[in-house]
């Protein structure tokens, strides 16, 4: 049996509790949380151990591994706090704020041989796999342009009352949606180099952002687009799709299916057109199914790596802090294009200084 605890009873909390706690070879030794209503709640009717304080539940007898499901500003502290535990650690997306702490924190984990991993639970759909295997296998030939969307009705009107809502605390679309679209191409075709044309806008929200567009740029030359926005009532939960261009076709995948086009002459044993599998086909059974069966495989690939000392992992911290500088990029690239659109619109903060300067030089090259 693998002894786990769980920081953090907010919504994604409950849920990898509720999993995790009817896991076959999982034992949850507590859990912790600020509130003290859940907490007392949750002991009463489960007689789960309840903490207030973090660092006393990972300093629980016989600990193997913990949970993190916080807001998002405080995952370094609390992951550094375990690994020094030598615990294993699944953290919730995003990762870290700061790039060089999640980078500090990556190293430690592999230094320590420990078990890590970043709940991109995208990364465990059967239709992205699928997707993958068949980019791999060159189906579509080279690839030369990659389109993530991410949709949801989470912000509908002003609203300012959960840490989602405070851009401190790692609210926002970026971080909650646009994050999700850039793992899944990082999943895919690996980080991209540079970003450009950034536009981070608010529609509803005071401190945080609604609605995120950006464009990739690769080394070999292929190209992206991310588009995310979390005020869509279009859309009734969120909902991620990618769409692949290729020299051979096409492809299009969400979490349903994948739509694959091959082009007439293309050598390919499926023949041209469209084909179409869909996930209920492609994933493997779970024991316990919840909001869909990759947020159980995900936790379940976890355990398993603990129980057998598997240190790989296909969502590691290396990989989310992958995700984490694409979007450090766009939060630079956004700030630059905005001053360069109207200086007098965003005060230049101090670390944005030689950008200016560098700015002034090119434009006295130029004229």
């Amino acid at each position: 049996m693998v002894n786990v605890g769980l920081i953090g009873l907010g919504k994604m909390g409950i849920s990898h509790l509720a999993i995790v706690n009817a896991h076959p070879d999982v034992n949850v030794i507590g859990v912790c949380d600020t509130s003290a209503y859940v907490g007392n709640v949750l002991k009463k009717y489960t007689g789960i151990e309840v903490y207030s304080d973090y660092n006393a539940l990972l300093s629980a007898k016989n600990l193997d591994a913990v949970i993190i499901a916080t807001p998002s500003r405080l995952h370094a502290e609390m992951v550094r706090s375990a690994l020094d535990r030598n615990l294993n650690v699944f953290c919730e997306k995003p990762f870290c704020l700061d790039v060089a702490a999640g980078l500090e924190l990556a190293e430690l984990a592999e230094r320590k041989g420990l078990v890590n991993q970043v709940g991109y639970h995208n990364r465990f759909v059967a239709s992205f796999n699928e997707a993958k295997r068949l980019i791999n296998a060159n189906s579509l030939g080279r690839i030369h342009h990659v389109r993530a969307e991410a949709y949801g009705p989470v912000v509908l009107k002003p609203t300012g009352s959960t840490w989602r809502a405070s851009g401190s605390e790692g609210g926002g679309c970026l971080y909650d949606y646009a994050c999700h679209a850039i793992d899944i191409v990082n999943y895919l075709f690996g980080r991209p180099d540079a970003v450009g044309g950034t536009v981070i806008n608010k529609i509803f929200s005071r401190d945080v952002d609604d609605e995120v567009y950006t464009t990739l740029y690769f080394s070999d030359g292929m190209t992206g687009q991310i588009a995310a926005n979390w005020s869509d009532e279009s859309f009734r939960r969120m909902s991620t799709q990618v769409s692949i261009w290729g020299t051979n076709g096409r492809m299009v995948i969400d979490r349903q299916e994948i739509r694959t086009f091959i082009r007439g002459g293309a050598d390919q044993s499926a023949g041209s057109g469209w084909h179409v599998s869909y996930t209920t086909d492609l994933s493997d059974n779970v024991w316990y199914y919840l909001r869909g069966e990759e947020y159980s495989a995900q936790i379940d690939y976890f355990v398993r790596n603990v129980k057998e000392g598997r240190k790989e992992n296909i969502s590691s911290f290396a990989c989310a802090l992958a995700t984490d500088q694409v979007l450090s990029m766009m939060m630079n690239d956004a700030e630059k294009s905005r001053w360069q659109v109207d200086p007098r619109s965003t005060p230049l903060k101090s670390n944005q200084m030689a950008s200016r300067g560098l700015l002034r030089k090119l434009r006295s090259v130029l004229t």
